[in-house]
């Protein structure tokens, strides 16, 4: 695993963003910088981290991290549901199938937990929420504590630099933008795509708490698989080994995921609204180092990344897909 000296030294290397003139139709996103060729689209991922529906800060090499990530969630789950993955050209970017993204995000949670209003913690301890997006919640639920079983609690997909609202199923189909059936799909997609997550998590001694979904239709109405998928980013992860005496203590569990730096902000008075606090440098490192620290042990791979400027190396990596 990289030093923290390196991941220091990496700070003002950080992958911001990019603009390609010649790359294809640009979209930027929280993360991501999108480029669309007819039914290709080219996916730079960024060091940019997003909490509360803001980007908050850069991470060194969480971008990389990122996509590594995805891409070996990608080979672990392609027997459950096909997604665009294409090719992986630079450690930063990802080529897959163009697709129409789906107005729902599938949100499946296996704990209580979290410090956002979307979180079903926050929903149920201090606003009192008893049905959580049609899951009936029983009463003396504590925090962090186990689901009987996973619950699926999805959110709709909101306008750039609005927040996502979750909703039950009810509530997504008289909106009428996805039929029952297309719904029905990707729920039960979603819960054998935690199932494996679980799985392959709890293998290297690791808890998959929660995570999201998000699928696209191609062309011919096949829904696949998009975006990301079990990351830090779309992710919550614990130790396992130190769940049940962290739980039994009232104390916190140890993250390796961006709770960390949600945290940090909810604890300077920020969960959304107003101006975002400085993240200072140490908790940049920190959050990086989770980040490492994540991959590395769910994949069992050490993490390759190189102290250095990312974008030269990134351009020369896309020079074959420049019109």
């Amino acid at each position: 695993m990289l030093s923290v000296e390196e991941i220091t030294q990496q700070l003002p290397n950080c992958l911001e963003g990019v603009h390609f003139e010649n790359l294809g139709e640009e979209y930027i996103g929280k993360v991501r910088d999108n480029y669309t060729q007819g039914d290709r689209r080219i996916i730079v991922i960024s060091d940019r981290l997003s909490a509360f529906d803001k980007v908050i800060a850069n991470i060194p090499f969480k971008g990389q991290v990122l996509n590594q990530m995805a891409t070996f969630w990608f080979d672990k789950t392609e027997d459950i549901v096909g997604n665009h993955m294409v090719e992986v050209p630079d450690p930063n970017a990802i080529v897959v199938k163009q697709c129409s993204a789906m107005p729902v995000e599938m949100v499946v949670r296996g704990y209580i937990t979290g410090v956002t209003t979307t979180s079903a913690w926050y929903n149920y301890h201090e606003k009192g929420v008893r049905n959580f997006c049609g899951n009936e919640l029983p009463e003396g639920l504590q925090k962090n504590q186990k689901f009987d079983k996973p619950i699926l609690t999805p959110s709709t997909k909101a306008a750039h630099g609005d927040h996502d609202v979750s909703a039950s199923k009810e509530e997504i189909l008289a909106e009428g933008k996805i039929t029952e059936e297309e719904f029905d799909y990707m729920a039960d997609v979603s819960m054998r795509l935690f199932e494996r997550g679980v799985e392959i998590a709890a293998k290297q001694g690791i808890i998959l708490v929660d995570t999201k979904y998000e699928f696209g239709k191609t062309p011919d109405g096949k829904i696949i698989l998009i975006d990301e998928i079990h990351t830090p980013d779309s992710s919550r992860f614990w130790f396992a080994n130190e769940y049940d005496q962290r739980f039994a203590a009232g104390e916190e569990q140890k993250k390796i995921d961006k709770e960390y730096v949600r945290e940090f902000l909810a604890g300077k008075g920020f969960i959304g609204e107003g101006e975002v606090p400085e993240i200072p440098d140490e908790v940049r490192v920190e959050a990086a180092r989770r980040y490492i620290e994540a991959y590395e042990l769910i994949t069992g791979k050490t993490f390759d990344g190189e102290v250095g400027l990312v974008l030269p190396r990134l351009e020369e990596n896309l020079k074959k897909y420049q019109s």
